[in-house]
């Protein structure tokens, strides 16, 4: 899952010949400037892309390794950052969540957020892996599967002090990343469970990988 990803950041851009290699790219002059936000977004996808595509987390066919890859992304949007609340499931059902293989690892309902987007009101659930406590999971499906963005439905994730203030969590889609699973074959990754498909399209965070 990519919340591991960010422990062998580093060791990734030691790996690369040169860094440049992975810096955001701006092809002409005629491309606006990006915003603050949408620089930080860029920097945060780039940093993935060189752990992809340098092998350090070993996720990528050997064949597709390459200095010059990019993972594929819908431009920033910040309509897509919303703002959500937080509703706590005290003494939350544990569960076994089915994934794309025979593995049924449990996780637990930790929470509810309830959110506006697309003049609609929406809610997607917090899931607690039961292995790893610290590590809170949104897997979701929306209507752009398939099409443009990963058939199985793609991730979010979140920490306990993500959810401090209870009424103003922030949910951002831009951040939303594909499971292993979209890469390679071998992986087995969770599948959103059913109250988490919503019945929009989501044209924020990650696309399909082919």
């Amino acid at each position: 899952m990519r919340i591991e990803l960010i422990a062998v950041l580093i060791m990734a851009f030691w790996s690369c010949d040169s860094s440049i290699k992975w810096e955001t790219q701006y092809e002409t002059q005629d491309m606006p400037k990006p915003t603050t936000y949408e620089g930080q977004v860029n920097r945060y996808r780039d940093s993935i892309s060189a752990v992809f595509f340098s092998g350090s987390n070993q996720v990528l066919p050997k064949a597709d390794i390459s200095p010059e890859g990019r993972l594929h992304y819908f431009p920033p949007n910040e309509a897509y950052r919303v703002k959500a609340e937080f509703e706590p499931i005290t003494a939350g059902e544990i569960f076994r969540m089915k994934t794309n293989t025979d593995r049924l690892p449990e996780y637990k309902k930790y929470g509810i957020l309830h959110f506006r987007l697309a003049n609609q009101d929406l809610q997607l659930f917090l899931y607690q892996n039961v292995e790893q406590p610290d590590y809170l999971f949104c897997p979701f499906k929306d209507l752009s599967n398939g099409d443009q963005s990963y058939g199985s439905g793609r991730f979010l994730d979140f920490k306990a002090d993500d959810l401090t203030n209870v009424a103003d969590v922030v949910l951002d889609f831009n951040y939303a990343y594909n499971p292993y699973c979209a890469y390679n074959k071998n992986y087995s990754c969770p599948l959103p469970p059913v109250e988490n498909h919503l019945d929009i399209a989501i044209y924020a965070g990650e696309k399909k990988w082919h």
